[in-house]
Formats: structure tokens, sequence, C-alpha cells
């Protein structure tokens, strides 16, 4: 695991997100499985909405939405980078940026890439954001995040079905008059990759001889064990080696994978009830934007406020992870 300190005046200006078109609850998951015990499925779970986005709509569709929302409150013109978080991709060329650049109108000049990395893929594209920033590469990086997990899913799909909703999130980071993001930590384990994977669909496959869409596969208990082995080690490792207490951090907003995963980690960190943040029951997992979308909501619901000390986490898909600590102000 390694962790990184990236200095320099970068904050975090504004964050926007949209969700997918359909409402789906509980009585959508007995309808296709008169079978399943809903309610024991969501107790665990702790979801009880999803949102899913029509069968026409990708996820650049959703990223496009997020964009738009986003510009109301800041100048496009100013955007000089994007950086696009999917393992929903439209094509596997061109790069999803590059139509998103189009689609929302930035300049010609603006730098853009894809990141395709899941859970762990926002706190990832905010530590280049901040380095490009830092560097002077950059002044005003788009993260955009956006996956639309549902496509891979089958409707009787149990173990997948009842946790993911398809979303975008776009965040905004600027230069500032004082350090708000940093430090971070990061880690990778590979070996771990077929633990969560969409196998059918790209050249290992042969994709050119497949006629059945992809589908995700995630090994639950596997992917539990590991956050659950990993994700404590990495979040006290980021506070010792800054030697921050953890009596400073005034909340906690991890990857909103599931109840049991959010519960578990309070426990096993020992975090009160008052530090620990969730939206998680009304918005579901939605992969890399899970936590933008929650460090939105928890600022519009003034549960964060100006220079509270935040530490966020992600973590899934790879097997990947990354934290790090916010120096909140409010949002535009």
């Amino acid at each position: 695991m390694n962790t990184l300190m990236v200095e320099g005046n970068v904050k975090i200006s504004a964050i926007e997100y949209c969700l997918g078109e359909r409402k789906e609850t509980g009585l959508d998951l007995k309808k296709d499985n008169p079978d399943w015990r809903v309610e024991d499925i969501e107790k665990k779970t702790g979801i009880t909405t999803r949102w899913i986005a029509p069968d026409s709509t990708t996820a650049v569709d959703l990223a496009c939405n997020a964009c738009e929302k986003i510009f109301n409150k800041i100048n496009k013109d100013k955007i000089d980078t994007l950086l696009f978080v999917t393992q929903s991709p439209d094509y596997f060329l061109p790069s999803s940026s590059c139509i998103i650049q189009d689609r929302v109108s930035l300049k010609t000049t603006t730098k853009c890439f894809d990141i395709n990395l899941g859970c762990s893929g926002f706190v990832y594209a905010l530590s280049m954001a901040v380095a490009y920033i830092k560097s002077g590469f950059s002044e005003n990086v788009l993260i955009v995040c956006a996956d639309t997990y549902s496509k891979y899913i089958d409707k009787n799909d149990r173990t997948n079905r009842p946790i993911f909703s398809d979303a975008a999130s776009a965040t905004v980071l600027s230069k500032s008059t004082y350090n708000t993001i940093g430090p971070f930590e990061f880690g990778t384990d590979g070996s771990g990759g077929e633990k969560l994977i969409v196998k059918d669909g790209a050249s290992r496959a042969g994709y050119l001889c497949k006629k059945t869409p992809p589908s995700l596969h995630m090994d639950g208990a596997s992917v539990f064990m590991f956050t659950m082995s990993t994700i404590p080690v990495s979040v006290n490792k980021l506070l010792d080696n800054y030697k921050i207490s953890r009596k400073k951090i005034d909340m906690y907003i991890f990857h909103q994978a599931s109840k049991v995963v959010l519960d578990t980690l309070q426990r096993s960190l020992k975090i009160p009830d008052n530090k620990m943040y969730a939206n998680i029951n009304r918005i579901g997992n939605t992969v890399s934007s899970s936590i933008p979308i929650a460090l939105k909501d928890a600022d519009d619901q003034s549960v964060i406020s100006n220079n509270e000390l935040i530490l966020i986490s992600g973590f899934g898909v790879g097997l990947s992870w990354g934290a790090c600590l916010l120096t909140w102000n409010k949002l535009l």
C-alpha cells in the first residue's frame, strides 16, 4: 500500500449528480422473483430504492446530464481538464471522455481521458486532479463518474440486482487560497480481480462470438472479506502515517457498498454513529459515484460544515482501494 501526500491549494468547488430515471423498490424485485424474501434482502443491504436507466440510456448520457447541472454553477469555459471514471463505456474506442467533451461543448483545448476503475475510482481521480492543479498543468478539473451496472445484471440475479443503481456525478476542483485535499492512501491487489468481474464482451472472452449480453459476477463473500481485511488497515495507515488523531475526524464517508459492509467497518474502526454518513437506503450502490453523491447530500443536509475534517474511502473492483482526507468547504 502506498501513501501519497499531495500538498497545494486545491478545493472541491461544486458537485452535482443525476440518477437513473426509473425508481425500483422491493415490490419490483418481488414481482419478478416471487420466491425472494425481499424483507431479508433489504435488511442486509440497507437498500430500499434503486435507480435504473432506460435501455437506451448509457453512462455517457447520464454523465452529460450531470455535467449540464454543474454548468449552472461553474462556467464550462473555465474547465481545462476532464477525467471520466467509468466501467460502462459506450464503446471500446474512442474514449468516452472525448464524446462527453463534444456533447457538452467543452473547449477543444480540454485535456480528456478515461479512468477504468470502479468503487475506488473517485479517490484516484481526485488525486490526479489535485496533482494536475498543483503542478500548474490544470486550473479547473472536471471529474465525472458514471456507471450503468444494470446493463450487466439479469433481473433474476439475487446477488447484484438488489444492490446497484445507475448514476453519474460531476465534481469540479479548482485552485484555492488554502489546501483542502490530502493526504491520500492507495492500494491494489489484482489477484482478486475475478471476484468482481464482467468476463464477457471484451477481447479475452472472444467478444465477436458472443451473443449473450455481458454479465456481472460478484463473489460477495470474498469481496466482503477483502473489504474487512484491507479497509480498516488502509484508514489506520492514512491517519497514523500523518499523525492525525481519530478524534479530529468529523465525518467518515465510505463507498456506499451495502449496509452490512458499512456497519462492519463502523464497528471495526469504532466510529461513533454521529461520525458515520450513509445514504445508501434511498440511493443504492452507484459504484464510482457513491462518494461524490454522499458528499453532495451531506453538504446539502448540513451534516458536514466548513473546516470540518472528512475521511473518504473507496474500495472494490480490481481489487482496488483509496482513501484521503478533505478539509471541507461549503459547495457552490
